[in-house]
């Protein structure tokens, strides 16, 4: 299992590791996709699930979604949908979205990501 940049996140989930079929967030393993932001880590069912995505705006100044394994590219629609809730959508693949989380999350941003399994 890869290490994450050692930052202290006092109060807040941060992702402290990731694996093939699992993120491991504030202490807790998740064997699902999952939406992660300072205070609350919510289960997640998908792309096709975006209520948990919708409810991010306003909370949050961009949204890292993590593809998976690799880099696909997130249905278009769904991306317009989120910029017109005024949610910035950065896609990538899962792990880079996780550590790129934690950094931002680190400078103190408004931050939030939503990972898809490896």
């Amino acid at each position: 299992m890869p290490a994450l940049t050692p930052i202290e996140f006092t109060g807040q989930h941060a992702v402290e590791g990731y694996g093939p079929g699992f993120f491991r967030v504030a202490g807790r393993v998740f064997r699902s996709a999952v939406v992660i932001e300072a205070d609350r880590v919510t289960p997640w069912d998908g792309l096709d699930q975006i209520a948990p995505l919708e409810a991010l705006a306003g909370r949050v100044d961009v949204l890292f979604l993590g593809m998976g394994a690799g880099v696909d590219i997130p249905p278009r629609d769904l991306i317009a949908h989120l910029d017109a809730l005024g949610l910035r959508v950065e896609a990538m693949a899962s792990a880079t979205a996780a550590r790129t989380y934690n950094v931002t999350l680190s400078e103190g941003r408004r931050v939030a990501c939503a990972l898809l399994p490896l």
